[in-house]
């Protein structure tokens, strides 16, 4: 949809920003407790051999069953919603003017009371298969992770403001700079 590339955007525009994919990949990192409660969920296969998770493996695993799914979310997402929500915390504390949580699952999750504005970043579906095949999943890989969130039209719906991606990059840029003019947070 482009949320990596929204982030990094406004980032250079001053935001603190919290990405929930970065999160998640720190909380799963060797040692770390979440990592822990994984192989215990669903054994040593979803290890790499050097004791990191294997993300391809618990993919497969995961997206196409909703039990194992539900399963991983229960461990992940208290984690990481503490996680983002101790940083904005901070970040508001500390007086910062603009403050961002990338969240993919944000509605999923029932955590957009959090906020208090909500952008959705969303391109066409064409688009969104396109640079997901960019990742060189497949379309089965694609078609069982889209499936598994909430329609983009729906997150449309619900949300405040809509950063549409099709275009260019400079169209793209100038969305969040009239978004963000608009919200009097940047200077």
């Amino acid at each position: 949809m482009g949320k990596s590339t929204a982030a990094k955007l406004l980032a250079k525009r001053g935001a603190k920003v919290c990405d929930s994919d970065t999160l998640a990949r720190e909380l799963v990192a060797p040692g770390q407790p979440a990592l822990t409660e994984i192989v215990e969920a669903f054994g040593s296969g979803v290890l790499l051999r050097d004791g990191s998770l294997d993300r391809a493996k618990v993919g497969e695993l995961v997206f196409g069953d909703s039990a194992a799914r539900a399963k991983l979310e229960g461990i992940l997402h208290p984690c990481i919603r503490e996680t983002w929500q101790t940083r904005l915390d901070s970040w508001a504390a500390a007086g910062e003017r603009l403050a961002v949580a990338v969240i993919p699952l944000l509605f999923e999750t029932k955590a957009e009371s959090s906020f208090d504005k909500i952008a959705c970043v969303a391109c066409s579906p064409k688009l969104q298969r396109e640079r997901l095949r960019g990742r060189e999943w497949s379309d089965d890989q694609i078609s069982n992770r889209i499936s598994a969130q909430m329609a983009v039209g729906e997150k449309i719906k619900r949300a405040d403001h809509v950063i549409w991606t099709d275009g260019t990059i400079e169209a793209h840029a100038a969305q969040w700079d009239d978004l963000l003019s608009s919200w009097d947070v940047v200077d």
